[in-house]
């Protein structure tokens, strides 16, 4: 309560509304699973498009497992795999997904061998473990493991502006003080100064200059450029002060300083058709501070990069031994590098073109690694390090309200049986303890009636929904027709439903867009036999084209049969409980619960007015109650309110029938 010491007006605000409750979002999903590329152990950024999956996660092309058997140690190279993940992606958003997180999942070949390409400069150490194995070199590696981590790096060297003027001064003997315009400490540049007469033509094309590194000396206000002439390593260093140049007033002199920068392009192989990434103005001092500068190259592609989204959105690192400490002794490893000169010369020639300064390098030693198991997909929670993995990631993105797995039933009926159904439990037992979210599980790849019901019989869950069979789809890549797990579809369909009817609409008798056909054709009578064990199917009928039919979770407990009764409770459970969070510590009496209870009146009576609730009146479709009766003495000495609410749901229209019969006009009753 406010103090009132001094005699006057006072003015204060109070509020005479309840609070507000507003629904939380359901259309947000979460995949897992293997991709070309990608983070792994960084927490994922929300997707809004293909595009963006394949910025971060490579590209649609097929997965390269590789087999190692674990007793000779042999490694065998499987047949390439459809990329799954990037195909549920795709279906996720042409049917109506929105919002999508990514967990990748990948399993290394060997302690050794961890998925990563690589490229050094000059050349590739013999002993990579040695101490010096970097030294006077560079290493550029992809900054995450995959097949699509083999890519053309490109450097290229470019001179900026003439940055060397000069401004009256009266104070000075020569009449005139020297400037070098935008120059920043640890700068490289190039200094050319020829004699008094103007250059000719060659002169002007092939200057012949040198480089240095440009160093601010604060307490004198002065530059200084010390000089290690990169071009030839064994000159001695050679340091000149800025008024050494120009030493006389002579307007035909030609002296110049132009900094020179780097500039890094990525550029994907194969049959990829992802764009080139381009970063341009680079410093090449690994000591260069930035102070509204350009970055350095090594701290823009550093191990460790300063924000998350360039950890999550660099491809590559460039690393340096601790022995190679300025900028002009990087040019001289390009320039090594460079056997035959050529850098060297285009960087003296002011008309040389990009391609004449440039170096372009391939990554290699990227691989998929061996196909992720239920433990790649379960993940870790490292505390020491700060990082998840796995299913774990998602466990701190509150936002996710559908999980699912795509691809990873596929090989069911052979090896990986074992693994796709741990998986399957892993997906249920994630959503089951995040209460708010429902896992979508796939049937597996080539599954008949019987085959799908023995998958079914061991599972049991309010928080899981199971489809069958298969999408047939035509593929980007082969340009053939395969078959796509249906979770994909599904949740792109969910979100759909929510978007354009309500999250208590069953997401069924709905068009799949991209299905040119299913893995199997089935008919009523099948479905008869599958719909009831909560195995929800895809059916094709004349006229009306291929659609989802069938909305029911697996669970035993008739009161969560169907999946929207599932995510509508989640729904109002979640924004219930976000919408209520002011109530905490708040003083436990009669006006809290009135407000309380206003609050979530409010809340479910737009609801009723939506069409979401059973009954012609407020009263017969929910109760709210919050008062004495709900709550004992004991509750509200430990700190208790507890608030009781009842809803009446609308189940959907499953069977519609009809009932037909004959009828004469003159017969009574």
């Amino acid at each position: 309560m406010p103090e009132y010491l001094a005699p006057g007006v006072y003015v204060e605000e109070v509020s005479f509304r309840s609070k507000s409750i507003e629904g939380v979002s359901t259309t947000t999903t979460g995949f897992i699973g293997p991709s070309r590329y990608g983070p792994v152990d960084l927490e994922p950024d929300v997707i809004t498009s293909l595009g963006e999956f394949e910025r971060v996660y490579g590209d649609r092309q097929q997965l390269k497992f590789t087999f190692v058997d674990e007793t000779t140690n042999q490694t065998t190279e499987l047949e390439p795999m459809h990329n799954y993940l990037w195909h549920a992606v795709r279906a996720f958003f042409e049917e109506g997904g929105k919002r999508l997180y990514i967990s990748r999942v990948f399993r290394p070949i060997s302690i050794t061998n961890d998925g990563r390409a690589h490229a050094w400069l000059p050349d590739r150490p013999t002993d990579e473990n040695a101490p010096n194995a970097l030294d006077h070199r560079l290493k550029i590696s992809a900054r995450f493991p995959g097949e699509a981590g083999k890519m053309r790096v490109r450097l290229t060297l470019r001179l900026g502006q003439n940055v060397l003027g000069r401004v009256s001064d009266r104070l000075v003997p020569e009449g005139f003080r020297r400037t070098v315009g935008p120059l920043l400490d640890r700068d490289v540049v190039w200094i050319n100064d020829l004699p008094g007469s103007p250059p000719s033509p060659i002169e002007e094309q092939e200057r012949r200059g040198d480089f240095y590194l440009a160093k601010y000396d604060a307490d004198n206000e002065t530059w200084n450029f010390e000089n290690v002439l990169a071009g030839l390593p064994s000159s001695p260093p050679m340091t000149r002060p800025l008024n050494a140049l120009l030493p006389d007033p002579d307007p035909r002199r030609s002296d110049e300083i132009r900094i020179v920068t780097l500039t890094v392009t990525t550029l994907p192989m194969g049959d990829s058709d992802l764009p080139p990434l381009v970063w341009e103005g680079l410093a090449l001092d690994p000591d260069h501070k930035r102070a509204g500068g350009p970055d350095s190259v090594f701290a823009k592609f550093a191990l460790r990069p300063s924000n998350q989204a360039d950890a999550r959105n660099l491809p590559i690192i460039i690393e340096h031994n601790q022995t190679l400490a300025t900028g002009t002794e990087v040019l001289q490893v390009l320039f090594k590098f460079d056997a035959q000169g050529q850098l060297a010369r285009a960087l003296n020639n002011l008309r040389s073109t990009d391609a004449e300064r440039s170096l372009d390098l391939v990554l290699d030693g990227g691989n998929d690694g061996q196909r992720p198991t239920a433990d790649e997909y379960e993940g870790t929670d490292n505390e020491t390090d700060s990082f998840k993995t796995g299913l774990k990631i998602f466990e701190d993105i509150e936002d996710i309200s559908i999980v699912a797995a795509p691809g990873s039933t596929f090989g069911y009926a052979g090896d990986y049986r074992a693994d796709a159904t741990t998986i399957m439990h892993l997906l249920i037992s994630h959503a089951e303890r995040m209460r708010y979210r429902i896992a979508v599980l796939d049937s597996g790849d080539g599954q008949s009636i019987a085959d799908v019901r023995a998958l079914r019989a061991p599972l049991d869950s309010k928080y899981a929904a199971l489809y069958y069979p298969w999408v047939r789809i035509l593929d980007p890549v082969t340009q053939r027709e395969v078959y796509m797990p249906p979770s994909g579809f599904v949740t792109g369909i969910y979100a759909r439903n929510d978007i354009t009817r309500a999250v208590y609409k069953a997401p069924a008798n709905e068009v799949v867009n991209l299905a040119l056909g299913f893995e199997q054709w089935l008919n009523k009578s099948q479905q008869e036999v599958l719909n009831p064990e909560g195995i929800n199917c895809f059916r094709f009928f004349e006229g009306r084209g291929f659609r989802l039919w069938g909305a029911r979770t697996i669970s035993s407990d008739p009161e969560w049969k169907y999946v929207n009764l599932r995510r509508y409770f989640a729904y109002l459970e979640r924004s219930i409980d976000r919408g209520t969070q002011w109530a905490v510590f708040e003083p436990n009496g009669e006006q809290l619960w009135a407000n309380v209870r206003r609050t979530i009146e409010d809340f479910l009576l737009n609801e009723w007015m939506s069409g979401a609730l059973l009954g012609d009146k407020p009263e017969k479709a929910y109760f709210v109650r919050c008062d004495r009766s709900t709550m004992t003495q004991n509750d509200l000495d430990n700190g208790r309110l507890v608030c009781l609410i009842g809803i009446a749901p609308l189940r959907p229209a499953e069977f519609v029938i009809f009932r037909i019969g004959q009828w004469t006009a003159d017969r009574r009753g």
